[in-house]
């Protein structure tokens, strides 16, 4: 495992004796004993940063908030005061390289509009600072391969931030298809969507921002769903797109369904919208089935199973689980749960969608075999 000096010493301060190990060390280190783990900077500072992401760091256990980026000067004093950062650890867009100069930061978590996504995350790997990219990963495949190249080239950590992924109810589901607890998965159905009232100006609905609608927003969740729920990639996808506010969503997907098949024959159906309320999981095996609703809110989820037994976990942030997990995955070498293949693979997936509904709902084949994600771990 190759570990650099500063995030070994970090390393050492959250294990058991780490300070006492340290103080034996022929190298002198500056690390502040209130901060625990890896220094994690925000770039981009909207509503899922300051409503999610900021105090979902106040309970992580392995990272914590370093730094930030924002293009607004009044959010920097009021992130520094209320998160107490140094002025030395708070960027702008435009200086935002001088980061590689910054101990303090380990981690860049690329949280802007999808259009920036390959721009900075490329730039953070090239300042020597590891990686987690707001889904969806990128515009398009291109830009996921060139995210994924640069972080290669940099040798550093690469994570999509698909907060799913660590929480124990998706956990719970992946499990009970690995273990076949209800015999072979036959259908899986995954609907991801929300009404959007806001502002008609939001960058979601700026198809030059955003790349799409809902199917690159909610969509992609409602993709993860149906490959965990199934354990497998699926091999062809065939899609519809309805709009009935065409005043609002004017060049963005307002609702989009789609129906894949998977290697062992089983199908699996996936809606998602901007314009429809839906928030569920469900996979039906040879003798039951589960399901979790909600499934892809920010929690507490729920869930149950045909036998009677309910799903149920303690409730903590996702978002804290999350960026755990992937510290962990830099300082341990534990399992990285949303690696940038992922990312790649269901940008795959969007585009294929995208591809069928151009074509009139026509079959499209995929061939996911190659990126290293056969089924969910």
């Amino acid at each position: 495992m190759k570990l650099n000096r500063r995030i070994f010493n970090k390393q050492l301060l959250i294990s058991a004796g780490g300070l006492t190990l340290v103080n034996s060390l022929p190298f002198n280190l500056q690390v502040k004993s209130e901060k625990k783990g890896l220094g994690i900077a925000l770039v981009g500072l909207g509503s899922y940063s300051s409503g999610q992401l900021a105090p979902a760091l106040q309970e992580t256990s392995e990272c914590h908030l370093a730094g930030i980026v924002t293009g607004t000067p009044a959010k920097e004093k009021q992130w520094a005061q209320q998160y107490d950062i140094p002025q030395k650890n708070i960027y702008n867009y435009q200086n935002f390289d001088d980061i590689k100069d910054n101990d303090d930061i380990d981690i860049v978590y690329v949280v802007l509009p999808n259009a920036m996504h390959a721009e900075f995350s490329i730039r953070a790997a090239k300042a020597g600072k590891h990686v987690i990219c707001e889904k969806p990963m990128a515009m398009n495949v291109e830009e996921c391969d060139a995210i994924i190249q640069a972080c290669n080239d940099a040798d550093v950590k690469l994570s999509v931030g698909y907060r799913l992924q660590s929480e124990p109810y998706t956990q719970e589901v992946k499990s009970m298809v690995r273990e076949k607890t209800f015999g072979e998965v036959r259908y899986v159905q995954s609907d991801a969507a929300y009404i959007s009232r806001g502002n008609p100006d939001q960058w979601r609905l700026n198809i030059d921002l955003s790349g799409g609608g809902a199917l690159m927003n909610m969509g992609v969740y409602a993709i993860q769903s149906n490959i965990y729920g199934s354990g497998m990639n699926p091999i062809s996808v065939t899609a519809q797109e309805y709009s009935t506010r065409p005043e609002y969503f004017k060049k963005t997907d307002e609702t989009i369904t789609a129906q894949f098949e998977f290697p062992n024959g089983a199908t699996g159906n996936m809606m998602t919208s901007h314009n429809i309320r839906a928030n569920r999981h469900y996979t039906s095996c040879d003798n039951g089935w589960f399901e979790l609703q909600p499934a892809n809110s920010y929690g507490p989820l729920k869930g149950r199973r045909s036998d009677g037994t309910l799903i149920e976990f303690p409730h903590r942030s996702q978002q804290a689980l999350q960026m755990d997990d992937f510290a962990r995955h830099i300082a341990q070498g534990t399992v990285n749960r949303a690696p940038g293949e992922m990312g790649k693979r269901d940008m795959i997936i969007v585009e294929a969608i995208y591809k069928s509904i151009r074509n009139g709902g026509t079959r499209v084949d995929l061939d996911l075999g190659n990126l290293g994600i056969v089924s969910e771990k």
